[in-house]
């Protein structure tokens, strides 16, 4: 189902955080359960994977994650700001110690001038640590621009990775 560098990066993200006894968990909109497909696509994910929250409309982001709809008035949904949100929230509905959160537009419709198709916000929250965001803008259809944010998700959540203290 994923391709083999996916499969390749998710093994070596689950071996990484089984070293240190961590857990990692995601909170996803335009992927809809892809990083978590890709993660426990491999055996064992369960040592590593707590859960993953696919919150794909506004009012899923808000009850799921706690996302307020200010904020997701105030910024859109595709935004630094709600992807920041979703990870920290994800992180306060779960057993892990990292999260990953990704919102975008995936396309082929949705797109506008300020926030095109292909645009992606991908954000990492650490227990005890801060939250931060990236913006992207993949190209392709829209299985591209997909597979694009779970590698760049999975990549996110491996640089995140806390060390044992």
């Amino acid at each position: 189902m994923f391709p083999d560098h996916i499969r390749d990066l998710a093994a070596k993200l689950l071996a990484e955080y089984g070293l240190s006894g961590r857990m990692v968990a995601a909170a996803e909109s335009c992927t809809g359960g892809l990083i978590a497909g890709a993660i426990t696509d491999i055996p064992g994910s369960s040592k590593v994977f707590d859960r993953g929250f696919v919150t794909y409309t506004n009012v899923a982001k808000s009850e799921m994650l706690g996302v307020p709809p200010s904020l997701i008035m105030a910024h859109g949904a595709v935004s630094a700001e709600v992807a920041v949100a979703m990870a920290v929230g994800a992180l306060a509905k779960s057993k892990a110690d990292v999260t990953v959160a990704v919102t975008g537009v995936a396309g082929p419709d949705g797109g506008t001038e300020a926030k095109p198709v292909g645009r992606v916000y991908i954000a990492t929250a650490v227990r005890r640590g801060p939250a931060k965001a990236r913006e992207y803008t993949f190209s392709g259809d829209r299985h591209e621009v997909r597979m694009q944010t779970v590698e760049c998700a999975l990549e996110r959540l491996r640089a995140a990775r806390p060390v044992l203290t």
